[in-house]
C-alpha cells in the first residue's frame, strides 16, 4: 500500500473514532418543557461551574412517604419528555428527583460525559442532607443512556441507598458506539475507552439489589446490552423482560414493574 493510501485510511479511522468517541454524539437535548402533570412539585437549582442544574420533587399524595427515586432520563428531550414513566411511581407512592443534566430543559450548559457524573453526585450530595429525602428509602433509577449515570452513581453511594433500577440500558458507551457503527466495530471496541461503564459498575455494587428492565422489541439499545449488565450484576438481582420496544415497560408491564420496586 503506497504511504498515501495508508495515511488516508489512518486519518479515516480518527474521523470515525472522534464521531463515536465525541460525548455530542450521544446527548439530544431539548429546551422545550411540556406542561408537567404533578400535583405537587418542587423545583431545585444547583450551580455548577458557570452553570446551573435543575431538578423537580414530584411528591405523592402519601401523607408519610417513605421512599425516594433518584430519576434520570435517556439522552432525548428533558425532565417532561419522561413523564410517561415517573408519573406512575409518583402514583404508586414514590417521591420521585428528576434531575435534568447541563443543557436539557432550564439546565444550562453543555452535557458531558464527564459533567453529568460529577453533577449526579453533587446532586445527590445536596439532595440527601434534605430530612425529607435522607430520612426515606432511596432509589436510584435510570432510563436508556440515564442507566450509565445511575449504575455509576449507585457503585459511588451503596451505603447510602436501598436499590438500582436500570431501564433497558446500554452496557457502556463503547458498545453503542461499536452496534451503530458496525462496519467500524472491531475498531472502535479496541480504541474507545469508555469513561464509565454500566457493565463494570455493576460489579462493584455487592449485595445491593438490581432491577433490570429491558424491551424484548428494544430498536434502539439490544437487548443482550441489557443481559450483559444483569449478568454481571451480584445477587440479589431481578430482570423483567418487558413487552414492547423501548421505555416501554411502564407502559406495558406497569404492574410488574412496580411489584418489583416495591420488594427491592
Amino acid at each position: 500500500m503506497k504511504p498515501i493510501s495508508i495515511f488516508s485510511l489512518l486519518f479515516l479511522f480518527i474521523a470515525v473514532f472522534s464521531k463515536a468517541q465525541s460525548d455530542e454524539k450521544f446527548y439530544q437535548p431539548s429546551k422545550t418543557m411540556k406542561p408537567f402533570e404533578f400535583k405537587t412539585l418542587e423545583q431545585i437549582n444547583l450551580p455548577v461551574d458557570q452553570d446551573t442544574i435543575t431538578a423537580f420533587i414530584a411528591k405523592p399524595d402519601a401523607k408519610n412517604i417513605r421512599k425516594t427515586i433518584f430519576y434520570f432520563h435517556g439522552s432525548g428531550g428533558n425532565v417532561t419528555t419522561y413523564q410517561f414513566m415517573t408519573k406512575p411511581l409518583v402514583e404508586a407512592g414514590y417521591q420521585v428527583v428528576m434531575i435534568d443534566f447541563r443543557g436539557y430543559g432550564l439546565s444550562t450548559g453543555k452535557p458531558s460525559h464527564k459533567n453529568i457524573a460529577e453533577d449526579g453526585q453533587k446532586f445527590f450530595d445536596e439532595l440527601m442532607k434534605r430530612p425529607d429525602i435522607k430520612n426515606t428509602k432511596v432509589y436510584i433509577y435510570g432510563a436508556s443512556l440515564g442507566t450509565q449515570i445511575a449504575a455509576h452513581l449507585a457503585k459511588d453511594n451503596v451505603s447510602k441507598i436501598s436499590g438500582l433500577i436500570l431501564d433497558c440500558p446500554m452496557s457502556s458507551f463503547t458498545d453503542i458506539a461499536a452496534h451503530f457503527n458496525p462496519q467500524y466495530k472491531d475498531f472502535i471496541l479496541q480504541s474507545m475507552v469508555s469513561p464509565y461503564a454500566a457493565k463494570e459498575d455493576v460489579k462493584a455494587l455487592g449485595k445491593l439489589p438490581v432491577l433490570v428492565i429491558h424491551g424484548g422489541e428494544d430498536k434502539t439499545i439490544p437487548y443482550e446490552q441489557g443481559k450483559l449488565v444483569f449478568d454481571n450484576a451480584s445477587e440479589p438481582k431481578v430482570f423483567i423482560k418487558s413487552k414492547g420496544d423501548h421505555l416501554q415497560g411502564l407502559v406495558n408491564n406497569k404492574e410488574e414493574i412496580l411489584k418489583a420496586i416495591d420488594k427491592l
